[in-house]
């Protein structure tokens, strides 16, 4: 059996809320929350559909650009969603500060229609501190949530260490900050820490209906394994697969001794008592020098730095040494290269130390709000330069 597929504009999240809650309901179709609505792209046209236990797709675009159609069951989101609660202090009131097109910001609104609360809905547009605490002093439920990328908690802890009581009020009025997309900067989680933020780190993809470890912890049914080096996930929240790509979901999701895996494509470690170690992904490592180097783990380093807290570092092709490291900030950096090459060399070793930092207007990003590495590598490549 199959079910019809409906596109709604992600900027009307209450339309995409409403729209969910008739497809987990198994009435409405299949949801597709897109960034400005059917703009023509060739799906879904008039008479396609998808499985009948398929609720959700998100769309996703990866580092090389290729999009990708996650089928996403009602079963696999209503068990994160449960699983979240376990791992919280239980189902509560939620503020959706993240475009309903992302899999985190979708999945608040799932969230929220399993715990048969409101979301309150932050204003669209730039995310803004200040509108931010004004959705944040809408929440009416003893416990209140909300989701965010790093950036965004980045804006919300330097309005409140600038001074503003407000925001950090509402920093302080969360049971629970999930914080997930990107890596979080510890001196980032530290800062907000000592302003009384209640911050959860989480790990996972669309995938697997959003966050499925939190701070390092699988959460409800997930099973985080390590297979020579690689993240590998199985549980009751993982997709279908990929819309209309069935050779890229068997590459993706395999099976073994009776358990449905899915391979993350990221270089992790899981520990003796389960702890989950993600150290990058395994398709971002460069040989500069005939030494490997893990780009994520120069980024980690290089976010360390004052004023590099969302720098991103990418590969340049070089004469001499094949592949460089080079950090791009948006901004002026303020930490002089030297010093970035000493803290990274002592971190990761001195073929990770960066060749050079490049300085943009804006850090160009995909419909999923992560950097565009592609673009920054282009970037990064034409403003030339040597090691230093």
């Amino acid at each position: 059996m199959t079910r019809a597929v409906r596109v709604v504009d992600s900027s009307r999240p209450e339309e995409v809320f409403a729209a969910i809650r008739d497809a987990l309901s198994g009435g409405g179709p299949a949801v597709v929350p897109r960034e400005g609505g059917d703009r023509g792209t060739g799906w879904p046209r008039g008479g396609d559909r998808v499985a009948q236990n398929v609720a959700l797709v998100i769309e996703t675009s990866g580092s090389t650009g290729t999009p990708k159609r996650v089928a996403l069951s009602a079963d696999a989101l209503l068990a994160s969603a449960a699983a979240s609660a376990g791992a919280l202090d239980g189902q509560g009131q939620w503020v959706l500060a993240l475009p309903a097109h992302y899999v985190a910001g979708a999945q608040v609104l799932v969230r929220s229609l399993a715990a048969e609360t409101e979301p309150v809905f932050s204003p669209p547009g730039h995310f803004d501190a200040l509108r931010f605490a004004e959705a944040a002093g809408a929440l009416e439920h003893d416990l209140r949530y909300t989701s965010l990328v790093p950036v965004q908690l980045s804006r919300l802890v330097e309005a409140a260490e600038a001074g503003s009581d407000r925001v950090g009020e509402a920093l302080r009025r969360f049971d629970g900050i999930l914080v997930g997309g990107q890596a979080l900067p510890p001196a980032l989680r530290e800062r907000a820490q000592r302003l009384g933020a209640r911050v959860v780190t989480t790990y996972g993809s669309s995938e697997t209906a959003g966050g499925c470890v939190y701070d390092g912890v699988p959460i409800g049914t997930t099973v985080v394994r390590e297979n020579e080096g690689q993240l590998e996930i199985s549980g009751a929240v993982l997709a279908e697969g990929y819309v209309g790509d069935a050779e890229r979901t068997a590459a993706a999701f395999t099976e073994h001794d009776g358990m449905r895996w899915y391979r993350t494509g990221d270089v992790g470690r899981v520990g003796e008592d389960g702890r989950v170690t993600v150290l990058g992904r395994s398709d971002n490592v460069i040989i500069s020098g005939g030494e490997k180097v893990l780009l994520d783990a120069v980024e980690r380093a290089v976010q360390e730095l004052a004023g590099l807290e969302h720098a991103v570092v990418v590969a340049v092709d070089d004469a001499e040494w094949g592949q460089v490291p080079v950090v791009v900030v948006e901004g002026a950096g303020g930490t002089p290269l030297t010093a970035v090459r000493q803290h990274v060399a002592g971190r990761v070793g001195r073929a990770g130390a960066p060749a050079r930092i490049v300085e943009v207007e804006r850090v160009p990003r995909l419909a999923s709000g992560k950097p565009d590495r592609v673009a920054l590598a282009v970037i990064a490549a034409a403003a030339g330069g040597g090691v230093a």
